[in-house]
């Protein structure tokens, strides 16, 4: 079965320096029907404006992971960490116990998006951690490359769930299939660019859950799309 929610549908927030699109439940935006899916409890694709960002805040007991799709973020937390996330890199955060950190745009002149993405955590008040990880351009070509897992299987980042994320960069008519594994189901998202997923048409911001191990064959509308599919239990 697959369940279409489209990019206008979403929830959003707007102020003088950030736009945000809420897949889920988050903020001040409630729908009963989109409150989490499975683990996955938050989908936010944000835009935020240059020297601009969100100040120190607190987070515990959440796997929090951020895609860059295009300009740079820069990450500081209470553990030390300062670092710069660019575009095609991922980065991921166990809160655990507890974690201060703040997401600033160092540029003076360019907006920077991204997909930020919470998880619920397999264990509770583990020690806070934090890893980065750019994952070259041509392993997501065309094809799904596996960028978080509770293994880190094929050199993917860590996350303390059964929680499994792919990304792909495909081009305009190329072709990807996917089929979820036994007892698991996938969020897609469309980060940017438009593709086909079976008979419907996805355009940036949209999503689709896929249940019931059905199998999808997915085709690019645009010149390169920026996908994501998230797989957690049923």
């Amino acid at each position: 079965m697959l369940q279409l929610r489209k990019s206008e549908q979403r929830g959003r927030f707007q102020n003088e320096w950030l736009d945000s699109f809420h897949t889920f439940s988050f903020g001040s935006y409630y729908d009963p029907e989109f409150i989490q899916f499975g683990t996955l409890r938050v989908i936010n694709q944000d835009i935020v404006a240059p020297d601009s960002g969100f100040g120190m805040h607190k987070h515990k007991d959440m796997e929090i992971f951020t895609y860059i799709l295009s300009g740079v973020l820069e990450h500081k937390d209470s553990m030390g960490n300062k670092e710069q996330i660019k575009a095609g890199e991922v980065q991921i955060m166990s809160a655990g116990t507890g974690v201060m950190h703040s997401e600033y745009n160092p540029s003076k002149t360019e907006s920077v998006e991204l997909l930020q993405i919470w998880v619920l955590p397999g264990q509770l008040r583990i020690e806070p951690r934090y890893a980065q990880k750019l994952f070259d351009r041509n392993e997501k070509l065309n094809q799904l490359r596996l960028i978080i897992s509770p293994d880190e299987t094929n050199g993917s980042l860590k996350i303390i769930q059964k929680t499994w994320v792919y990304a792909s960069l495909l081009e305009k008519n190329k072709e990807i299939q996917y089929q979820p594994q036994d007892g698991k189901k996938t969020w897609f998202h469309v980060g940017s660019g438009s593709v086909k997923v079976n008979d419907h048409v996805l355009n940036k911001g949209d999503s689709m859950a896929i249940m019931d191990g059905m199998k999808i064959q997915v085709t690019g509308q645009s010149e390169i799309s920026d996908l994501i599919l998230i797989e957690v239990n049923q």
